[in-house]
């Protein structure tokens, strides 16, 4: 949204390539890790949501929300405090309704945040190759 009331498509094709990398690499982690979700385990409390029948670790909302405010945080610097508050409470509500452990969040925020510098380092690397 802030990037096209910014009038800004290659921020806005940054944020997208950002949140479609951090869904595809924590789906494959989840695929990989198969650990086991709280409710699975633990007959109550019971989740305050529908429950998603795939791994625990890491968390897809954590990884996303944390790769799209690292993004948004190296385009606009003074509003990055909003954007990883914002990211750090859709990551704890995870934890909040019963589908993640702490350390899933934990993990897909650290995997988020790793995702969006890899990708700003290689577009700064294609950036300079191109000569622009």
């Amino acid at each position: 949204m802030l990037a096209v009331l910014w009038r800004r498509p290659p921020l806005f094709l940054q944020v997208a390539i950002a949140d479609f990398a951090g869904q595809l690499i924590s789906y494959g982690l989840k695929q990989w890790v198969g650990r086991v979700r709280p409710n699975d385990v633990y007959a109550t409390p019971k989740p305050l949501v529908h429950a998603p029948h795939d791994g625990s670790f890491p968390s897809g909302h954590a990884t996303v929300s944390f790769a799209c405010a690292t993004i948004l945080a190296f385009n606009a610097p003074r509003a990055a405090p909003a954007f990883f508050l914002l990211a750090a409470a859709i990551a704890w509500s995870r934890v909040y309704v019963g589908v993640h452990y702490p350390l899933d969040v934990l993990g897909g925020a650290v995997l988020g945040v790793a995702i969006a510098l890899a990708l700003r380092f290689l577009a700064r690397r294609w950036r300079w190759r191109a000569g622009l």
